[in-house]
């Protein structure tokens, strides 16, 4: 199992630290928002420059934004492994092209309410499937346990059709949710509140794999 810890429940008034702290996991997740696909503001392209700047690990970068269109080349920076956008948004095939523009591996996000259906026609462009198993937009929420049947699906789908893109899942994970995930077929998870409010994050981190 890999690890991507999502610093938008880090302490930004110690960043370094914070970064140091996860540098065992395999990702740093950046959960970007706009205010209007979600009802909640994170932090812009400065500050996720600063963040790649201050880590070796790769970049998984999640736009919870409308129109990704206009959000793609502001965020396509350096050590950027994927750049995931929501189905749910506007213009996804322009945005798709985009992100492939930038070299960048494509991934694509659905909400807990969205089908599996809507992300069929994209599959074949994608490196990153995010499965949210809470509503996106706030941290500290619980794990909605059945969106591991569309984990269940997608593993399905991908050895039908011989595909390779990787499962996420983000939000609600801890360590008792993590045996869903594994059970299911999760190949990385995204974790905030449990491991930033634990003083061992090393710890943390080991106790997902």
């Amino acid at each position: 199992m890999k690890i991507a810890p999502s610093v938008l429940t880090a302490d930004f008034t110690q960043l370094n630290e914070e970064l140091k702290s996860i540098e065992s996991a395999d990702y740093v997740h950046l959960d970007i928002m706009d205010g209007h696909f979600v009802p909640n503001i994170s932090f812009g392209p400065a500050i996720a420059k600063q963040i790649g700047n201050a880590t070796d690990l790769p970049l998984d970068i999640h736009l919870m934004v409308s129109d990704p269109i206009n959000w793609i080349d502001l965020f396509a920076i350096k050590n950027t492994e994927f750049i995931t956008i929501h189905v749910e948004a506007n213009d996804i095939s322009d945005a798709i092209d985009k992100i492939k523009g930038h070299h960048i591996g494509v991934g694509l996000s659905i909400k807990p309410n969205t089908p599996i259906t809507d992300l069929l026609p994209y599959l074949d462009q994608a490196k990153l499937i995010l499965i949210m198993t809470v509503e996106p937009g706030f941290g500290g929420q619980s794990f909605i346990n059945e969106m591991m049947d569309k984990v269940r699906e997608l593993v399905r789908i991908r050895d039908e059709r011989k595909l390779f893109f990787g499962i996420e899942v983000d939000g609600g994970v801890n360590e008792e949710t993590i045996e869903f995930c594994r059970e299911a077929g999760v190949d990385i998870v995204v974790a905030g509140s449990y491991l930033f409010d634990q003083k061992d994050r090393k710890k943390g981190i080991l106790s997902l794999r």
